[in-house]
This record gives C-alpha cells, sequence and structure tokens, in this order.
C-alpha cells in the first residue's frame, strides 16, 4: 500500500487526510460510455473489464459520519452513491452540504427503505410503503428520483420483494461484490484490510454511515485507489437510465 506523505489538517475531519490525498480524483466517465443495465437479477459487479470502482454507502445512523464522508467526497472529488435509509435524521441535518454533491452528479442517491426491515418478513404493502417513503423523501429534500435502484436490507430480496418494487420504478436491486464490513464497528486496520481486497476493478463495494472508525482511514483508502489506478464512479456514471414510467403501487397486503 503507497504511503502518505505529511499531513495538514482539513475542516471537518478527525483525522487529517495526506497531503497528497487532496488532489482531485479522475473525473466521471464520459457519458456517451453509459451502456444498458442487465435485463434480468441483480446488480452486483459493474459490467466490463475496465478500471471503475463503484464505491456505495449504506445507512446514515451516524450524522457525523455522513458529514464526514460527504465532506471527504468534497474535499477529494471521490464519486460515491449512498443508499439513504430515510427515517435517519442524518439525511435532513446533512442536507446543505450534501445538495450540491447530489445537484452535480457527483453523489448520487440511491433507495435504501425507510426504516431498515428485511423486507422478505413484510407484506407487499408494507414493501411498498418502505420503498415509497424514502422515494418521497429524497424527491422533496434533494429534488431526486431515485430510481431504478434499490439496495434491500441485509442484501435480503425474493421475487416478490423485486417485483413490488419494480412496480415503483426500482428496476435495479442492487448488491455489491465488495465489502468494508463495516455495518458494525470495526477496526481502522480491519477497514483497510477490507478496502485492500474489495477496491478492485469493476466491483460494486458496499460500506457504512455508521461508525466512526472508517472515517479516520480516507488517506489510506484513496491511496489504494490511487495505487491501482481506478476510476470512481456512481452507478449512473455507468448505466442508462431505463425508459421506464415512475409507478405507484397500489398494493394489498
Amino acid at each position: 500500500m503507497a504511503a502518505t506523505v505529511a499531513a495538514i489538517g482539513l475542516p471537518g475531519y478527525t483525522t487529517p487526510l495526506a497531503r497528497a490525498d487532496i488532489r482531485p480524483m479522475a473525473p466521471s466517465p464520459d457519458p456517451g460510455s453509459r451502456v444498458d443495465l442487465p435485463g434480468a437479477g441483480a446488480l452486483k459487479r459493474l459490467p466490463g473489464n475496465g478500471n471503475l470502482l463503484a464505491w456505495t454507502v449504506d445507512d446514515g445512523s451516524n450524522p457525523d459520519v455522513v458529514r464526514l464522508y460527504t465532506q471527504f467526497a468534497k474535499d477529494t472529488g471521490v464519486r460515491l452513491t449512498y443508499f439513504v435509509t430515510g427515517s435517519y435524521r442524518s439525511w435532513t441535518e446533512n442536507a446543505a452540504l450534501l445538495r450540491p454533491l447530489v445537484d452535480s452528479g457527483q453523489i448520487q442517491l440511491g433507495n435504501h427503505t425507510w426504516t431498515h426491515p428485511d423486507l422478505t418478513t413484510l407484506s407487499k404493502s408494507q414493501i411498498a410503503e418502505e420503498l415509497r417513503s424514502t422515494d418521497a423523501f429524497l424527491r422533496n429534500t434533494y429534488g431526486v428520483d431515485a430510481t431504478p435502484y434499490y439496495r434491500p436490507p441485509y442484501g435480503r430480496r425474493t421475487p416478490v420483494v423485486d417485483a413490488v418494487a419494480a412496480d415503483l420504478g426500482y428496476l435495479a436491486p442492487t448488491l455489491w461484490s465488495g465489502d468494508l464490513r463495516d455495518s458494525a464497528p470495526r477496526s481502522e486496520a480491519d477497514i483497510v484490510r477490507m478496502a485492500y481486497q474489495s477496491f478492485t476493478a469493476q466491483n460494486i463495494v458496499i460500506g457504512h454511515l455508521n461508525h466512526p472508525p472508517v472515517t479516520h482511514v480516507y488517506g489510506q483508502l484513496v491511496d489504494i485507489i490511487r495505487s491501482r489506478g481506478l476510476r470512481t464512479v456512481t452507478l449512473n456514471d455507468v448505466f442508462l437510465r431505463p425508459q421506464n414510467p415512475h409507478r405507484i403501487v397500489k398494493g394489498s397486503a
């Protein structure tokens, strides 16, 4: 792993990034390079044999972690996809900081339900309400349509869950092929080790906006990305938006 250089402080960071890490990351790919979403099944990896990395980050139970992740993106240019659990106050408290990055497309917002339940245990109407509530929140707070990407909590889904989601316009259940394993508290060393394993070309990597240790190792995570020549992308950077109207389920139990 590349060594970091002498550090300088940046506003909002609990631990400073290295001076080299303040250099902007590579810009997003040319929109003309976007491809169609896979026709069926969950999205787990990016297609092809390029040098892209989709770093996705879930939940948002800790407002400080959401703030620090967003400041990190603002300072470095790293492109992220947040899968938002809409009931967490982090998303209203950090809206002023986050909104410009959402507007520019640097951070994409996807749907991770309202209260983070296991969707496979719910009725059709309950599944729809979980997705619809966060969908409405994202439209009203950030002015974005989060379709077609939803991430089922715990990665648990069934054909019924996918069908209800699709009726709401969420055609792309989004899983992952790499994992920082930080949904629960982990040591900084563990997170860096998992990033070293997971930050590889064409991976969709899952992290979490819940616990502070990841905010202490941003410099090391950037080192891994740069040393491997990877380019961070949002899902919208990679895939064409499907021509499917946003529909509302009138589902029954």
